[in-house]
């Protein structure tokens, strides 16, 4: 059985047109990880970072976010169309998100 799905796994490798990645991937992407935290932590509690604190934050959880989407949930081997699954109802997330922002906290403060 395990053979099986060995085959079938390396079969959809092969229809993408990549290879999964090996295990030395995973640990470089897994300490890369651990330094963005780092970083994270450490602006945190850097005194001179605090006017600038939330957009590095959010910068950096973005860039740690599409680091997990494209390794560990195998975005990056997967066909074009899991792309578009996964991305399409986010985008249309962040806008709305980005929109009530907007409508209920930024334009207020402009009349």
């Amino acid at each position: 059985m395990a053979e099986g799905q060995s085959a079938q796994r390396d079969h959809g490798a092969a229809a993408s047109g990549q290879a999964h990645a090996d295990w030395k991937t995973y640990v470089v992407v897994g300490v890369i990880l651990t330094v963005i935290t780092a970083v994270e932590v450490a602006v945190f509690y850097i005194p001179a970072m605090h006017g600038v604190m939330v957009p590095i934050l959010l910068t950096l959880s973005a860039g740690k976010f599409f680091i997990v989407v494209l390794w560990y949930m195998h975005l990056k081997y997967d066909s074009r169309i899991y792309w578009r699954v996964f991305f399409a109802p986010l985008s249309l997330a962040v806008l709305v998100v980005v929109g009530m922002v907007l409508l209920f906290k930024v334009i207020p403060l402009l009349r």
